[in-house]
């Protein structure tokens, strides 16, 4: 034998029916207090205040390293560029000349 039973009922209404407790007041004061916790800490959001949590030596010399990390990246991207081109114009070259 099989049958089914649909109940049209809120969440709510659900919950007091199986007698489950209401976590609702709870909720919404740990989000309160959350909320109040971060807004209490939203200077230590700015990106100056980051660089002096993550580097050593303050934000000065964080900002001057990334600069070091961001020119060596760099000059390593035009090496590779350089050579490249440097390749494409010698198979070029080669092939001029068997023509």
């Amino acid at each position: 034998m099989k049958f089914t039973i649909n109940c049209d009922c809120t969440p709510e209404e659900a919950r007091a029916f199986f007698g489950l407790p209401d976590f609702q007041p709870m909720q919404e004061a740990v989000l309160a207090d959350m909320q109040a916790k971060m807004q209490k800490n939203m200077a230590a959001m700015e990106p100056e205040n980051f660089m002096k949590m993550w580097t050593p030596q303050g934000a000065a010399s964080g900002m001057q390293a990334f600069s070091d990390l961001q020119r060596t990246i760099w000059e390593q991207m035009m090496g590779i560029a350089d050579q490249s081109a440097a390749a494409g114009e010698t198979s070029e070259g080669k092939k001029a000349k068997a023509k």
